[in-house]
């Protein structure tokens, strides 16, 4: 983060200096951070990633703009394995027409949260669930970055070893193992838990779930909803607490709520906006409804979180965590992806590679 401050941009967007001494204008209470990178976005208002078609990635693009997320990833959830060929090609087509030269939130690769999950589904649905296909996860395209699987799932510690070799990162997640089985996945390359808390065995004092290991290993980054409904206030600061500053990722789990359903055909999730998040008709979590901004400004000001760390959070962890080297952070050498806080953190701008598209 920086305050008043010249930063100038070569022509193909990267950062050559930064002045904090210059001349700036003077701008009260604007805080300027680097672009939020959020990898798990299922869909946006009425538009669903599973579904989506043409103009409809434009849309996103720019709806996550809005909320000062530059760089992204399309989540596709549980289906059918021949179901996901479909929307991987068409992400893979959109990750083309995405980024700073078409003023869109750069796509960095797609998320399969699904189908090789275990022990809380959540609102996956459970018929659909299946033990991990080797073949299939080898058979994956580039346009696939990072993979959700359970750590009790069968072959799980050979798909970690195999993903991690392709490049893919390994989350663990909707996961009920013992501590043995996380620590086989992690050392078979995992480095990521979806969505802590939500979908997994939690803190107990005489057996440690999937949360209780999440928080005491550092080799873990943790994906966090923290809009208040998925995550309590009381458990925000304790992941917060536990772990080190470069190891939590605000993630939103955004679903297009008013579109009524996560996921296409008949493996499609039917959801509805009830009490600040998606659910299912009996109550069950289905999906996030804040925005990126949003989350921040509830880790700062409701959790007491220093922004530094939320905007970590945000940006620079889940950049390090995709291999994005060249964005999430505010420095030389990096991509001028930017966003201006306000007083009240709200998006008063957002760059993408040194260009205002806010």
């Amino acid at each position: 983060m920086i305050g008043p401050a010249s930063v100038v941009t070569d022509d193909g967007g990267s950062i050559v200096s930064i002045d904090p001494t210059a001349d700036a204008p003077s701008v009260p209470d604007v805080t300027l951070v680097p672009g939020f990178v959020d990898v798990q976005v299922n869909g946006i208002d009425d538009v669903d990633v599973a579904t989506a078609r043409g103009d409809d990635w434009c849309r996103l693009g720019a709806l996550l703009l809005d909320q000062g997320v530059t760089s992204w990833c399309p989540t596709l959830v549980t289906a059918e394995l021949d179901r996901f060929a479909a929307p991987l090609a068409r992400i893979a087509e959109a990750r083309e027409h995405s980024g700073p030269s078409f003023e869109s939130a750069s796509i960095i690769g797609a998320h399969l949260e699904g189908p090789f999950l275990g022990g809380a589904p959540g609102a996956h649905p459970r018929h659909l669930i299946v033990p991990v296909d080797l073949d299939w996860l080898g058979a994956l395209g580039d346009i696939v970055r990072l993979v959700t699987i359970a750590a009790e799932s069968p072959r799980a510690v050979e798909a970690a070893r195999l993903l991690q070799s392709h490049g893919v990162v390994v989350s663990i997640g909707h996961s009920t193992p013992t501590p043995d089985e996380v620590e086989a996945v992690v050392a078979a390359g995992a480095t990521m838990v979806t969505h802590l808390f939500n979908g997994m065995s939690g803190v107990h004092h005489r057996e440690p779930g999937l949360a209780s290991v999440a928080l005491v290993d550092d080799r873990i980054t943790v994906g966090l909803i923290a809009d208040l409904v998925h995550v309590e206030r009381h458990a925000i600061q304790l992941a917060f607490r536990a772990k080190p500053a470069d190891r939590i990722a605000l993630v939103t789990d955004s679903v297009a709520s008013r579109a009524g359903a996560v996921g296409s055909g008949d493996s499609g999730i039917r959801i509805e906006l009830r009490n600040g998040a998606a659910r299912l008709a009996d109550g069950t979590l289905a999906g996030g409804a804040a925005t990126m901004d949003e989350m921040i400004r509830n880790v700062v000001q409701v959790c007491g979180v220093p922004l530094d760390r939320a905007v970590m959070a945000a940006a620079g962890n889940p950049a390090r965590l995709m291999g994005c080297v060249d964005r999430g952070e505010i420095a030389v050498g990096k991509r001028a992806d930017m966003v201006a806080l306000d007083g009240d953190l709200r998006i008063a701008g957002v760059w993408l590679a040194g260009i205002q598209v806010r």
